[in-house]
């Protein structure tokens, strides 16, 4: 089973609002999560960025990959894994 740290849409039509979830690489995109880890909103950016750091890194450590989108997210804000 691959596990992955992706972002998850939520959010109406032009108003995005996207969780940073912790997923099995096979669900779908929305789908069922394992756990949130964060969230994103571009419409407040960059202040609409919330990671829980030590969470992301736990589950990098047992093997978690992360999507670019993720990548560039923590990048952002400053932080390195």
């Amino acid at each position: 089973m691959g596990v992955s740290i992706r972002l998850s849409r939520r959010g109406t039509n032009k108003k995005p609002f996207y969780r940073v979830v912790v997923a099995d690489s096979r669900s779908r995109r929305d789908g069922r999560c394992l756990e949130i880890v964060g969230y994103y909103d571009p419409m407040k950016r960059p202040d609409g960025i919330n990671l829980k750091m030590d969470r992301i890194k736990e589950w990098v450590a047992k093997g978690s990959k992360l999507t670019p989108a993720v990548r560039k997210l923590i990048k952002e804000k400053g932080f390195s894994i």
